[in-house]
């Protein structure tokens, strides 16, 4: 999906309150940005079915730029940190930001927003 600057970020479904919170930030400066907008094959089978993937949470087109949220959950951080490296190595054009749970709860501090968001 995609949100035009300023525009409200009712429309998209997010996946978790975080992303909406997120949303809510790059709205406010104006900057453009794209939900989910991208698949990564990160592994496939022996016939060539893709097995493995990366879905960034955000694409922001002015800077050829993806991020991702990632949760306190450090089962998941290590998770997502192995598939990270993988899409830099199949993907090194790509640039790609991971928010970790510290970084993302600064920032929501930094702006006033609810801190209980933070918590994936």
């Amino acid at each position: 999906m995609r949100a035009a600057k300023g525009s409200a970020t009712n429309a998209v479904r997010f996946a978790h309150s975080s992303e909406a919170e997120f949303a809510k930030i790059l709205d406010f400066y104006g900057i453009d940005w794209e939900y989910e907008p991208q698949s990564f094959p990160l592994e496939w089978d022996e016939r060539g079915r893709v097995i493995e993937s990366f879905n960034p949470d955000f694409y922001l087109p002015e800077y050829n730029l993806y991020i991702e949220l990632t949760t306190l959950k450090q089962s998941l951080v290590t998770e997502k940190n192995r598939k990270l490296r993988r899409l830099r190595e199949l993907y090194p054009d790509v640039h790609i930001k991971i928010f970790y749970g510290r970084d993302f709860r600064q920032l929501l501090l930094k702006y006033g927003l609810h801190p209980a968001a933070a918590a994936r």
